[in-house]
């Protein structure tokens, strides 16, 4: 058996919670530098150069990148041998999320009911999806994912004889629909497969999908190029301004599923790419 303090859960949650806010990666600031090399359009290059600073000013000042600093998600993998010392995993989850939302100044996004929406004034709860694996490896993957992207998302119940083509058709649809609403250039996660609830699951999953331990699949891979390239002939560019970056990444993440169905849901992140992986 593996034993893992509680309270160093709680400490390397709240640390992190406040790094993805505010300090951009190497992979996202890569991202801006490819989108304006790539770029003919004067103004959306010009945003994209502005996006880029705004990212790294916030990582001078210790500031949050956007002032939407999102719902926390978080995707637990809990091997079987693993033992958390001195409290229950979830409060430690929830504990470190409260302390990196106060202790980082970061706005508190949650309201304790969507209908009288009173707001929870620590960002609690957090979103968590636990799976338990063999071994003595406890894997924690945060996500900040904000609304103005979230909103933007959709999912549909395919008919089966739609195929490829219906899939890449209302990814297209949702992309084009959402224009500048989720702050492009985007992330587009796409679930394919599952069930109802379980597609929404896999496209969220899909925008950090590089945490996990998946098969390359060419196939896949191929879809993947395929959508990003007609995806960013939509002209819609950077915050909206047209342009060739529309789309940074296409990630999709598959599941088998029953044979009168084809779920599929499309989850779009904004530019700023806020997550990480911790491992105890």
């Amino acid at each position: 058996m593996k034993r893992i303090s509680f309270n160093n859960i709680v400490n390397s949650i709240k640390d992190s919670v406040i790094e993805i806010n505010c300090v951009a990666s190497k992979e996202l600031l890569n991202k801006y530098d490819t989108g304006i090399m790539r770029e003919n359009n004067e103004l959306s290059k010009k945003v994209l150069i502005n996006l880029k600073q705004n990212a790294i000013i916030a990582k001078e000042k210790m500031i949050p990148i956007c002032q939407d600093t999102g719902t926390a998600v978080l995707f637990l993998e809990i091997g079987t041998e693993v033992v958390i010392d001195g409290g229950f995993i979830y409060d430690a989850i929830y504990e470190g999320v409260k302390l990196g939302y106060q202790e980082g100044y970061l706005r508190k996004s949650i309201v304790d009911n969507p209908l009288s929406r009173n707001n929870t004034g620590n960002n609690l709860p957090p979103i968590i999806h636990t799976k338990l694996v063999e071994g003595d490896t406890l894997s924690i993957v945060l996500l900040a994912k904000g609304a103005g992207s979230e909103n933007m998302s959709a999912i549909k119940m395919m008919a089966p004889s739609e195929g490829i083509n219906g899939i890449e058709k209302f990814v297209l649809e949702t992309v084009k629909n959402a224009g500048s609403n989720p702050c492009p250039p985007i992330t587009v996660g796409v679930g394919i497969g599952s069930n109802f609830e379980g597609v929404a699951l896999l496209a969220k999953k899909a925008l950090v999908k590089e945490f996990f331990e998946i098969p390359e699949d060419p196939n896949i891979t191929k879809i993947e190029k395929d959508l990003k390239e007609k995806l960013n002939l939509l002209n819609i560019g950077p915050q909206g301004f047209g342009g060739k970056t529309s789309v940074f990444d296409v990630a999709i993440l598959m599941e088998p599923c029953h044979i009168a169905s084809l779920p599929v849901a499309v989850n779009i992140n904004c530019h700023v790419i806020r997550h990480k992986k911790l491992v105890f």
